[in-house]
């Protein structure tokens, strides 16, 4: 008798923990790009384990409704928002000093900010590769450079979470600016590992699946539409896609006390999508065709 397909179970209801409550109580956690989708999903998983939450964003709008929807959740700290453009040095010093005054030098940084779009590599203009490596790589770099000198000037331990994404190992065909910066955050993960960890700092790399949610923007949501309008989930081994609040977990541990000893590792959320593999590859479509564009002109 076939056996029959049932995928991975469903995680826990929202408003679980994977950790024991307060695991985070007088702890400060900075989360950038928290206003909105994934960001705001991980830093609410630190807020119910009772963190102080900075959230920072490029838009204030979205920061004031974010703040106030983290504020609510059960077990919650204090919450401050932060309106930062992570490509600037001198704003990124700025927060953390605001963020040291209000409550303290934070112990987790979550590396979340990035910029993305899907574009054939020919297509893109130097302005265009310039405006997702410089969010996505330097950015991250910027954040992960004060957080790391302001903890080795005090003394003090520390732990990093960046947010990456599987074509870092892989290559991005259609992504090619956003699987190179990808890759240099996953190597920064390894690197730091190694010169930040005798003074008591962990970095450790957490990559996504697929993980829906109001905040998608239009070309991932027209993109997954192309794709499987009909069929998201039976394009994943799991027969599911992700919930964010599993994303959060793995966050929230990661940056632990129950995991002190993991660093310069990155785990894939992923519910082994990116390992998949059929046994005979698929006719090649060039992904301009892909992308539903014309052919190159020059």
């Amino acid at each position: 008798m076939e056996t029959p397909l049932r995928g991975l179970p469903a995680p826990p209801p929202l408003g679980a923990a994977a950790l024991p409550p307060g695991t985070y109580a007088g702890q400060v956690v900075l989360v950038t790009g928290g206003g909105t989708g994934l960001g705001k999903a991980i830093a609410a998983e630190f807020a119910r384990l009772g963190a102080d939450l900075v959230i920072a964003s490029r838009r204030a709008e979205q920061l004031k409704a974010a703040r106030e929807e983290l504020a609510a959740v059960p077990g919650a700290g204090r919450v401050s928002a932060a309106v930062c453009d992570i490509r600037d040095p001198e704003r990124v010093a700025e927060v953390f000093d605001a963020a040291e005054a209000a409550f303290g030098l934070p112990d987790v940084l979550v590396n979340n900010a990035a910029a993305n779009f899907p574009s054939p590599a020919e297509d893109l203009s130097p302005n265009a590769w310039r405006a997702v490596v410089d969010i996505t790589l330097t950015g991250t770099w910027f954040m992960t450079r004060e957080f790391g000198r302001r903890h080795l000037a005090a003394g003090t331990p520390g732990s990093i979470v960046n947010i990456g994404a599987s074509y870092a190992w892989t290559g991005g065909p259609g992504f090619a600016h956003s699987a190179a910066a990808k890759a240099g955050v996953k190597n920064l993960v390894e690197t730091l590992a190694v010169e930040w960890g005798p003074y008591g700092i962990q970095i450790n790399g957490l990559v996504p699946g697929l993980f829906p949610h109001a905040d998608m923007t239009e070309d991932i949501l027209d993109g997954l539409e192309r794709a499987a309008p009909d069929a998201k989930h039976a394009r994943q081994p799991a027969l599911r896609v992700g919930a964010p609040r599993e994303l959060g977990w793995a966050a929230t541990f990661l940056a632990s006390p129950y995991a002190r000893f993991v660093t310069g590792h990155t785990l894939v959320v992923d519910g082994a999508n990116w390992q998949r593999r059929t046994v005979v590859n698929p006719e090649v479509v060039p992904v301009r065709e892909q992308l539903g564009r014309g052919p190159f002109e020059g």
